[in-house]
């Protein structure tokens, strides 16, 4: 077998590593572009005439807090040197990410108890698809996180890297929409767009 053959069929070569690192500070570039300009359509679209805040549920503070220790978690599973303690610390970050997608269902079940459906205005569709569209990116960290679960102790440090730096992404992305949900009210949302009063 050639060695161009060898780097295809085993990921855990050194250079793979580096690849993969590369591909996916790319793909958190594209997300990044990707929810930044949702979040711009959402402030241009608050801005309008029938531009209405919605009272975000109290789950959004619970599932923010498990994102952050998930965060955390994987951090230090990052950090630490010891086979079963990484293990352990991998799983316990990989159970918060799986309780804040549990979380974000009770929230939206909140919201549509109080009639905050998905299309009772535009505030609350944008609401909907964020999170939503931020879920599936938790969803994906998941299959990775599952997949570095699987992996011998050999190979498992920069496998836990990538998903740390990948957390610490959702949990960057997560507080810029929270953060806009919370803070853009519609007002704002027309100053920022120099829309008048």
């Amino acid at each position: 077998m050639n060695t161009a053959a060898l780097r295809i069929a085993s990921p855990e070569l050194p250079g793979r590593s580096d690849a993969v690192g590369i591909g996916l500070w790319v793909f958190i570039g594209v997300a990044s572009t990707l929810f930044a300009l949702f979040l711009l359509a959402y402030v241009m679209r608050l801005s309008g005439s029938d531009g209405s805040a919605i009272t975000l549920p109290w789950q959004l503070w619970l599932s923010t807090a498990l994102l952050v220790a998930g965060s955390v978690l994987l951090q230090r599973a990052h950090a630490t040197t010891r086979g079963a303690a990484a293990r352990s610390l991998l799983l316990a970050g990989g159970a918060c990410a799986i309780a804040f997608l549990a979380v974000q269902g009770w929230a939206w079940q909140s919201l549509q108890a109080a009639n905050v459906v998905l299309a009772s205005n535009p505030v609350a569709s944008f609401f909907y698809l964020l999170t939503a569209l931020h879920g599936v990116h938790v969803l994906g960290g998941l299959v990775a996180w599952a997949m570095t679960l699987r992996a011998g102790p050999a190979h498992a440090a920069w496998r836990i890297a990538l998903c740390a730096r990948y957390w610490h992404f959702l949990l960057a992305v997560w507080v810029a929409l929270f953060a806009s949900f919370s803070w853009i009210t519609p007002d704002v949302a027309r100053i920022i767009c120099g829309v008048p009063g």
